[in-house]
């Protein structure tokens, strides 16, 4: 004897969530919520139309992200500007990136070879910046720059190290959005050619010596009020 299916709420909930999460980590990388504000659940779940539950699930999310702190007693908040912390997110990228760019070279394959040229090119004709967003970078220009730092990467074929790429990659862009001014000193393109280049030539040492110094120098950049993150 058959019995019919409910539809389960659950996939309802989860869209809920999804797009509360997708807003609150919007919000937090403009700026809508500044370093240190508290993320308060009764306040967002009014101003979203959700329940608690929904909310507190996407602030797990950008915690997850390190876009927010869970804080014992005290509830969420975004993370405190300092510079403690943007040090030790660039130990952390210097320690697991130059590794996985030295396996994406000696595992990527042709297909790989073309996307890191096609994501260069992008990068490249992506304008860094535009009159309406003033001397940041553009939201555009900033996925290209992801983007092509993660393709790099791929070749690795391992997901579990990409996923930790991720994680710092948006701790670090939290970092840029509220310190990244110009720097004509910088010539980032420059950095970013010379990284597809040695890639590409498969030549792993240039390349991993490359990302180390466009790292260092992005690590300053983060701690230094007059300099960009790049």
């Amino acid at each position: 004897m058959s019995q019919t299916a409910h539809p389960s709420p659950l996939p309802g909930k989860q869209m809920l969530s999804e797009q509360v999460y997708v807003h609150l980590r919007d919000a937090i990388m403009r700026g809508d919520h500044p370093p240190g504000a508290p993320l308060k659940p009764q306040d967002l779940a009014r101003e979203q139309g959700v329940s608690l539950a929904v909310v507190r699930e996407a602030l797990v999310r950008v915690v997850g992200e390190g876009l927010a702190d869970r804080l014992p007693n005290r509830g969420f908040a975004v993370p405190s500007f300092s510079d403690r912390r943007w040090q030790e997110i660039a130990e952390a990228r210097r320690a697991v990136e130059p590794v996985v760019l030295r396996m994406s070279i000696e595992r990527g394959d042709v297909d790989w070879e073309a996307r890191v040229r096609a994501s260069h090119h992008r990068l490249v004709r992506t304008p860094a910046y535009a009159p309406e967003e003033g001397a940041y970078y553009t939201g555009a220009w900033a996925e290209a720059h992801r983007a092509f730092h993660r393709t790099l990467l791929e070749g690795c074929g391992n997901r579990a190290l990409l996923e930790t790429f991720d994680r710092q990659w948006t701790a670090s862009e939290l970092a840029r959005r509220w310190s990244a001014h110009r720097n004509p000193g910088r010539d980032g393109a420059k950095e970013h050619r010379m990284l597809e280049e040695a890639a590409l030539n498969r030549d792993a040492d240039t390349a991993v010596a490359v990302l180390v110094q466009h790292l260092t120098l992005t690590a300053a950049a983060l701690t230094d009020e007059s300099g960009p993150a790049t």
